[in-house]
């Protein structure tokens, strides 16, 4: 919100600001595009409902994931910052190089730091792309743990 203060000649404080963007989502409510708080800001997006014609314009297949990739970054997001060796305890398996790699070339999650103990490990976590992309505002929105165990035990069944 401060970038879009900086529009203004003159000093406008942020509860204005975020007054004019309500106004503006309001406005465009009724419309095939939508005005959403992300992560990272404001963006204009495509309502869900219109997305499968807009498929049908451009279909393009999203990436496919591997099963020990999609747990990966679902450890590190609901347990972050974590090391390679928590997610190794967690999972009960060794984490390949190329997992951790696929997750940052992504955009999806990064080095915030070490941990403070011998070899001092890379602590990962994600990243507001990861937010932004999953059209989430913090983590705070992520469904609970226990939503996705459920879907799991759906999936494998």
């Amino acid at each position: 919100m401060g970038e879009l203060r900086k529009m203004f000649i003159e000093e406008i404080g942020a509860d204005l600001v975020r007054k004019l963007l309500d106004e503006l989502r309001e406005e465009w409510a009724a419309r095939s595009v939508e005005l959403v708080q992300l992560a990272s800001g404001w963006r204009f997006r495509t309502r869900a409902e219109y997305l499968p014609y807009l498929g049908r314009l451009n279909p393009e297949k999203p990436p496919k994931y591997s099963r020990a990739v999609l747990e990966t970054l679902a450890i590190i997001a609901y347990r972050q910052p974590v090391t390679r060796g928590d997610i190794e305890d967690i999972r009960g398996v060794s984490v390949a190089t190329q997992v951790i790699k696929v997750l940052e070339e992504r955009g999806w999650v990064d080095a915030v730091g070490h941990r403070d103990t011998p070899g001092r490990p890379a602590l990962f976590a994600t990243t507001k792309k990861f937010l932004d992309d999953l059209g989430l505002r913090s983590l705070t929105e992520l469904p609970p743990l226990e939503q996705i165990n459920q879907a799991l035990e759906l999936a494998d069944g």
